[in-house]
């Protein structure tokens, strides 16, 4: 379980195909923080820790990645080089700074584009229609392991929409959220209380 606040950015240094994608994650962490077994989240995709090493600053840790996780994420974003948005799992007592969030990719929406307001950017996303039912203006959403709320929803003829957030400039320095441009593509999850109150919705009907 994580809260959607990136505590840092890391790199990816390496992949290795070993039936699974093995990939190696360089980050600011200290390894004896990072347990193996543990969850990460890896622009808001859950992923167990395999491996650990380096120093307090200087660290890395390893993942193993399904040929399922692959086909669910943003495309590109396992490759060698690439900047992932970092939450290690929630603790009991920690601060619940954003919403709940499962680590769970539930799509892949594509950014239409971004504009400079006043410091801040306003981003606009297109999400498939799967998940328009769960997006509402107000609401929570996660992009890329980021948790953001929503400002307002376009609704298209295709069942798709078309969501706007504000990112202030702190958010936009500290996490990969900075690089967008339109035509980039982003991890989705929706709301889980969203979630719940869809499946509730239908079985009433």
């Amino acid at each position: 379980m994580f809260t959607g606040i990136v505590t840092a950015i890391g790199t990816i240094e390496s992949t290795e195909n070993r039936g699974d994608l093995r990939v190696r994650v360089s980050c600011p962490f200290d390894p004896a923080d990072m347990a193996i077994g543990a969850s990460i989240a890896c622009s808001g995709a859950c992923m167990t820790v395999v491996e650990r090493g380096g120093t307090a600053g200087d660290a890395w840790f390893a993942v193993d990645i399904s040929g399922e996780s692959v086909s669910k994420t943003s495309p590109g974003m396992w490759e060698t080089g690439a900047s992932l948005n970092l939450e290690s799992a929630l603790k009991l007592g920690d601060e619940l700074g954003g919403h709940i969030v499962t680590g769970h990719v539930d799509a892949v929406g594509e950014v239409e584009s971004t504009t400079e307001i006043g410091g801040s950017h306003q981003v606009k996303i297109r999400a498939p229609a799967e998940l328009a039912p769960y997006i509402a203006p107000k609401g929570s959403i996660t992009v890329d392991g980021v948790s953001l709320t929503v400002n307002e929803v376009t609704d298209h003829a295709d069942k798709s929409c078309t969501f706007a957030l504000n990112i202030i400039p702190h958010t936009w320095e500290v996490t990969t959220l900075g690089k967008l441009a339109a035509g980039s593509t982003v991890n989705l999850e929706i709301d889980v209380l969203a979630r719940y109150l869809k499946r509730m919705e239908s079985l009433r009907g």
